[in-house]
């Protein structure tokens, strides 16, 4: 999918740039897999804000992605359509089985319509194909793979990202992360052949402000420029740094601070983290 530009007749087209959508082939989406979402705008549960400069945005529908694949085993399936997914960076596929049941899935890269794709362990590592990790030839790009077997997949799920299976070793397969993570997987765990598609996604200039609206993303304020009863870098006469480190409202620090919790139980599957 390539970049399309404009012609600057306003301040705002001159540096703007959008997606050619080439690949799509359907605008309007399979009507038995979508389902209406609620907007939260940042509250929770008891109408507090908890995430920042959220709200408004233009109305979108969540499409059901099946991100298991692990009921269809054996059944053929062949790609409808390649369509726009406004809940993520990816493009999806529709895919049309042979008993008749339709599934939405992740779209990598080559993914095309009138091509077929399969589910199990005997399904060929060919792109589209959801293989369990033991029967993937080592050094191949894989994508939507589960952390737990049955889960569904978790890791690798955004445009343009795909992972590297690097060794097995036993009942763990050694996956290599796009952030340069070495982490072990059970080897029962299934991921999808390929490269997640919409490559250029994270090239797209978003040139204006009122686009970032359209996206549900409210104007954001410095700390800086807060009262101290507001934010904790807030106050002082005329400009200045606050004197402590960059922070959130609630005092969260920005640079440095751990955001991990202690005893999560995935930290024993980290082969060497991505920073040393």
């Amino acid at each position: 999918m390539g970049i399309k530009r404009f012609n600057p007749v306003t301040p705002s087209l001159r540096n703007m740039t959008q997606l050619d959508y080439a690949e799509i082939t359907n605008k309007e989406p399979e009507k038995t897999l979508v389902k209406t979402l609620v907007k939260k705008n940042g509250r929770n549960h008891r109408g507090i804000i908890t995430a920042q400069h959220r709200g408004g945005g233009a109305k979108k529908r969540y499409r059901m992605i099946d991100f298991k694949r692990n009921d269809r085993d054996g059944i053929t399936a062949k790609v409808a359509a390649i369509e726009y997914d406004p809940n993520r960076s990816a493009n999806i596929a529709l895919l049309h089985y042979a008993d008749g049941i339709k599934r939405y899935i992740l779209a990598p890269n080559k993914l095309a319509v009138g091509m077929h794709v399969e589910n199990g362990v005997d399904a060929e590592p060919e792109v589209g194909n959801c293989i369990p990790l033991e029967k993937i030839p080592l050094g191949l790009q894989v994508h939507n793979v589960e952390l737990n077997p049955g889960q569904g997949g978790k890791l690798a799920r955004s445009a343009g990202i795909s992972i590297t299976l690097m060794a097995k070793e036993g009942p763990h397969a050694i996956l290599l992360m796009p952030s340069g993570e070495m982490r072990r997987v059970n080897i029962k765990c299934r991921a999808t052949i390929g490269i997640v598609g919409n490559s250029d996604h994270g090239m797209v200039k978003i040139g204006k402000a009122g686009r970032k609206r359209h996206m549900g993303r409210r104007p954001h304020v410095r700390g800086s420029t807060m009262n101290p009863v507001d934010h904790p870098l807030g106050g002082g006469e005329g400009r200045r740094a606050g004197g402590k480190h960059f922070c959130s409202r609630t005092g969260v620090y920005a640079r440095g601070g751990k955001t991990r919790k202690k005893s999560n139980p995935t930290d024993a599957m980290i082969i060497s983290r991505r920073k040393k």
